[in-house]
């Protein structure tokens, strides 16, 4: 019997799809089970389920375009949501509406067999957590709910702790790891990319490729979870027939995101590095997008998701609707209507296949697709202590875009510097990189360390995208479930001076000696300044940097050696309320600190 799958990512935002489950998804489609994908709020998601499944029992499919008001009714019992339906009473006793409003509030929700829930870093602890438990009200008596992941595999005891779930740990590179019966190894399997129509968020690099040419690092920094993740160094992961299987299932994508750790400690880069350009991405490469309509009716005729199809289509018909002359768009509107292909709970895969012949010609007259640039981005980082000429110029031959390389600790800038100008004599010269801060280090060196990018940035001619990253301790049993962690040369002033500056410069520094000393200071004293800068003076710093800030900077330099050690001591703690300020020693200090109530008024 064909077993109901639910796949389950929490409501936290994030960059990249699931990878895990996308493998899942095709594991479980191979195995001829009924899989559905959902991202968000399990209440949202449970009121939708009792939706369609009242919706299917009882409602004639004009009543489509209120199905999102049957939704809400079932969820919050606002009679008013459905008194104003035309006819409603003629087709649906009270009752059987009220059924389904009480089953939602004893939540009595649709079941399913299994249920796998993924979990990304322990940040995210209070919605994943709350997923976790909120998910055993889906699953039947004899179901089975999986866990897994980073969160799952980084803490695993705690997650049993408070959800009664024991997590699947590591990766799934084992066969028999899911279902007792089957050898079938699931980390090899392609990902199933159809699963992200499904849902109604987007997750910002969806149009990738998504792979691993390597497994773990040669690495053991105590501050990174790779160790723990991943902790065999694997050389090699053919993926030439995993994109083969996504472009003849799903469609070509435009770049190609790998998440490998290390893979320039790979004895075997240079098959790499040929594997990649034998899938599309040498120097240079570009593609022609495919025909998303094309892609979804096939898979429609093949029965593949249907439901997630479905939705697609019908996004599609919006799209081009939009485009259409309006004589166009009032006909299709029309023929949609009468063929009940306005929403996606009344369309169904024959009235969308009945439609092609009517369709096609509509959607290629307004889409037609412009050839693209596509790269590589080793999304991870590579190892600057392992960049040489030979593995750089091998590098040069892919349209890899950025080249991203880790800056963690000052003490190895010669290594990095060194490494930034292997890169940029063998050409590559859009470069980005990650700079740990927070953990052992001194913020006077991510000030140089960023200074040091500006710089090479004007002594090379090559673009370095600076992208500060705080240390997060994901195991230490006081801090893993937040980001609270403030490290022995920080403070809670500095963290939030850095993060002020990073949210105007949208998270990212850039080129420009002039523009990094705007944002950061042109000199260590300008950033010990800005360090020490009430929050509302950074965030707008051209609206008071001529007014308010100066008046700040004046009277805070103006203290005795006592009074800014009095000061400083306040500010660091970064809590600035009506009693810290009286209880001030002087009213010099006293004045300086009214700088930082501004910002909560």
């Amino acid at each position: 019997m064909n077993r109901n799958v639910l796949l389950i990512e929490p409501p936290y935002k994030n960059k990249y799809p699931p990878m895990g489950l996308m493998k899942l998804a095709s594991y479980f489609r191979g195995c001829n089970d009924n899989v559905r994908f959902f991202k968000g709020n399990l209440r949202e998601f449970a009121a939708k389920l009792l939706c369609e499944e009242f919706f299917h029992t009882y409602c004639d499919k004009s009543f489509g375009r209120y199905f999102k008001a049957f939704t809400e009714y079932i969820k919050t019992g606002k009679h008013s949501l459905i008194a104003s339906i035309p006819n409603f009473y003629n087709f649906v006793r009270e009752n059987e509406i009220t059924n389904y409003r009480q089953r939602f509030r004893n939540h009595d929700y649709p079941k399913f067999d299994i249920i796998a829930i993924t979990t990304l870093f322990t940040f995210c602890w209070k919605e994943i957590i709350d997923t976790i438990n909120g998910a055993g009200e889906f699953i039947d008596s004899s179901g089975k709910i999986l866990v897994g992941g980073i969160a799952a595999s980084l803490v695993p005891e705690e997650i049993q702790h408070e959800t009664g779930i024991t997590p699947i740990t590591g990766i799934l590179n084992r066969p028999f790891m899911i279902d007792s019966d089957s050898p079938v190894i699931i980390d090899s399997l392609p990902l199933d990319y159809s699963i992200l129509e499904e849902i109604d968020y987007t997750y910002p690099s969806h149009d990738a490729y998504f792979a691993y040419t390597t497994r773990g690092c040669i690495r053991r920094c105590n501050f990174c979870s790779v160790p723990l993740l991943e902790p065999k160094y694997e050389s090699f992961f053919s993926i030439h027939e995993q994109i083969e299987y996504i472009d003849k299932h799903f469609g070509q994508r435009k770049d190609l995101l790998l998440m490998d750790n290390n893979v320039l400690a790979s004895e075997r880069f240079d098959e790499i590095i040929d594997e990649i350009k034998l899938c599309g991405f040498s120097k240079g490469a570009s593609y022609i997008p495919p025909n998303e309509y094309e892609i979804a009716i096939k898979n429609l005729r093949d029965e593949y998701n249907t439901r997630a199809y479905v939705t697609r289509i019908i996004d599609l018909y919006n799209m081009t609707a939009k485009r259409m002359t309006d004589k166009e768009a009032e006909e299709f509107y029309i023929y949609r209507e009468k063929n009940f292909l306005l929403y996606t709970e009344t369309a169904s895969r024959e009235s969308i296949l009945e439609a092609d012949e009517y369709f096609r010609p509509l959607y290629a007259k307004y889409f037609r697709p412009v050839r693209r640039s596509r790269y590589v981005d080793f999304n991870q980082g590579i190892d600057a202590r392992l960049i040489n000429d030979s593995n750089m110029k091998r590098l040069a031959e892919i349209n890899i875009r950025p080249l991203r390389i880790a800056f963690d600790h000052y003490e190895q800038r010669e290594i990095y510097i060194k490494a930034v100008r292997t890169a940029a004599r063998w050409g590559i010269t859009d470069l980005s990189n990650y700079m740990l801060y927070n953990f052992h280090d001194m913020p006077d060196e991510l000030y140089h360390r960023m200074r040091i990018n500006v710089e090479l940035c004007e002594e090379l001619d090559v673009k370095i995208y600076s992208f500060p990253m705080k240390y997060h301790p994901v195991k230490d049993p006081e801090y893993f479930r937040n980001r609270d962690y403030i490290g022995e040369h920080w403070n809670r002033k500095f963290i939030r001076a850095v993060q002020a500056v990073m949210n105007s410069t949208k998270g990212k520094i850039g080129r420009g000696i002039e523009f990094f000393g705007e944002a950061f200071g042109h000199d260590i004293d300008e950033f010990h300044d800005i360090l020490y800068m009430p929050e509302t003076f950074i965030i707008y710093r051209f609206k008071y940097k001529d007014n308010l800030t100066e008046e700040w900077r004046k009277k805070f330099h103006a203290l005795t050696e006592n009074e800014l050690r009095e000061a400083k001591a306040i500010i660091e703690a970064n809590i600035f309320t009506d009693e810290v300020i009286r209880n001030a020693s002087s009213e010099f200090v006293r004045e300086v600190l009214r700088y930082y109530y501004l910002e909560r008024e």
